[in-house]
This record gives C-alpha cells, structure tokens and sequence, in this order.
C-alpha cells in the first residue's frame, strides 16, 4: 500500500456515499487515504441513504460553512402502508393500512400540500440537540422525542413513478429540490399521515448540493488527493470571481482593503494570478472586507 502524503493540499472532494456506512465513516476514511486530520463535511447522510456528500480538506474546510445552506436535490422512494418509529426502513413498524383505495390523485394532492414554504416537524431521530443531547440518542435510550416544527421550503416535490408492492404497499418514487435543514423522512411520514395510511422511507439518494452533483462525485477509494477540486475552483461556483494583480493579492492576503467596482456582487471570490483562491470577500461600497482568508500553503 503505498503511504498517504504528509502534508496533503487544500481542496474540496465531492463523495458518492455508499450505503450502509456513516458520513463520520466518510470522513474517516478520507482522512487516512489522503493522510490527514482536518477533513470537514457540508452535511450528513444517514447510513441507509447513498449519495452526495461534499468534504473539505485542510485550508478548504473553510469554504464548507458556505456550501451547507445551499438547496439539495434528492431521488427517493416514500412506502405508504405503514409508519415507522424512525421514519424509513430501518425502524419498527406501527399497524399495517390497507391502502387500495389510495389513487394517483390523492397521492398527488398529498404531494402538492407538501410543496412550497411548509412547517416540518423533523424526525425524533434526527441528529438536532436536546437539552445538549442528540435526539437520536434519547430515543434510543426510550425516550418520547417530538421536536419543534421549523420552517423549510420544498421547491420542487415530484412523483416520477406509483407502484404496487405486493399487496400490502404502496411505493412512490420522488424527487425533491428543497432548503437546507429538510428531513426528506419527514415529507414521507406526512405524505402517508395525510392518507391515513401512515408512511416511511425506503430509498434515499442525494443527487445535488447547490451547484456540485454526484455525477461529478468520487468513490471511496483509489487516489482521493487526486481528485480534489481547488478552492479557487469551487469558490468561483459558488460567488462571481475578481481576478487579482500580484500587488492587489498580497495586499489582501495583508488584510488590507483592496478597490473594487463601486457596484457588483456582495460576495466575491478573490482569485491570484496563479489561480489561487486568496480570500472571500465583502464588497462594501467599493472597498473589500474579508470574510475568510486562504493563506498560501506550505508543501511537504
């Protein structure tokens, strides 16, 4: 096995997670293939669920408070028949509902009372704080968790495909463009509340994290540094970018309030001359106040 790199640069590594491990075994993983600690993600994924799963690397950790808030797609598959204690799969099953007197258009009116600005009440098993403690944990040591509702924005919520399983379920295939912070569980358990017929969660795939997909998405193996994307690359994706003068760089990476144009974006990506992502940038009037900096890195 040939050794990890002691001193690994900077970038962001887009991950196509696979099922059954933790995005904390994600990071762990790429921690050890790249060969070093500060390795951040952009949000989790549960075990059952596979997909998109954005990592920073060193310095480019910093770039990841920038990419949780954005909107993300995902592929999904809501079971109608039956809740779960979890919300998907993976829980224990509550009575069982006959559901074939469910119709394509009352799936359809359920979906559509779903979409746009709603309140969710997230999953109990979901990893937000309670009194300190993850409500995850408090429900498996027995208790009765049932968090606040929140206010999330379901841009699109579309059914791609209906079908029987047997004679006891109903499967229909999803696809969700919605904010951060919505639990794609909890739109299965109120679509299937909504019926009467109580819902859950079999498949779950996040295909999309703002601007990056998981069709650009790597394995979790082979030569991971290697495919890491630049700051510079994806800063430049996610604000417009000002290209700098040798002498306008070093005076930034200096903390010094460059010029800018008087109008333009409020948020700007600062880019070297060697293509080097050198900070982001507030434009305040014309003068750049730096939101992060991206010190130069020193090689191995």
């Amino acid at each position: 096995m040939a050794k990890a790199p002691t001193n690994p640069t900077s970038g962001i590594l887009l991950v196509d997670k696979p099922q059954g491990i933790t995005s904390h075994d994600a990071v762990s993983r790429t921690r050890k293939a790249i060969g070093t600690r500060r390795v951040g993600h952009a949000g989790t994924l549960d075990p059952m669920a596979t997909g998109l799963l954005v990592l920073g690397v060193n310095g480019a950790t910093r770039l990841l408070t920038y990419v949780v808030g954005l909107d993300k797609e995902y592929l999904a598959t809501i079971r109608l028949g039956a809740a779960t204690t979890t919300d998907d799969a993976e829980g224990e099953f509550g009575e069982r509902s006959d559901v074939s007197a469910i119709t394509d258009a009352a799936i359809a009116d359920g979906v559509a009372a779903l979409t746009g600005p709603i309140l969710q009440r997230p999953s109990s098993v979901s990893a937000i704080k309670v009194d300190g403690r993850r409500a995850y944990t408090l429900v498996r040591e027995g208790e009765d968790v049932v968090l606040a509702e929140r206010p999330v924005t379901i841009v699109e919520f579309e059914v791609i495909e209906i079908r029987h399983v047997g004679t006891d379920w109903l499967d229909v295939d999803v696809r969700v463009v919605c904010t951060s912070g919505t639990y794609i569980r909890a739109l299965a358990r109120d679509l299937g509340d909504s019926l009467g017929v109580g819902g859950h969660l079999t498949v779950l795939r996040r295909t999309r994290i703002g601007p990056f997909t998981v069709a650009g998405a790597s394995e979790l193996d082979g030569d991971l540094a290697a495919r890491m994307l630049a700051p510079a690359d994806v800063a430049a994706q996610l604000f417009e970018r000002v290209d700098l003068s040798h002498e306008l760089a070093a005076d930034l990476s200096h903390g010094k309030r460059i010029g800018l144009p008087a109008t333009g974006p409020d948020t700007l990506a600062a880019i070297a001359p060697d293509g080097r992502l050198v900070g982001l940038v507030k434009n305040v009037g014309g003068r750049a106040h730096v939101l992060v900096n991206f010190p130069p890195e020193v090689s191995a």
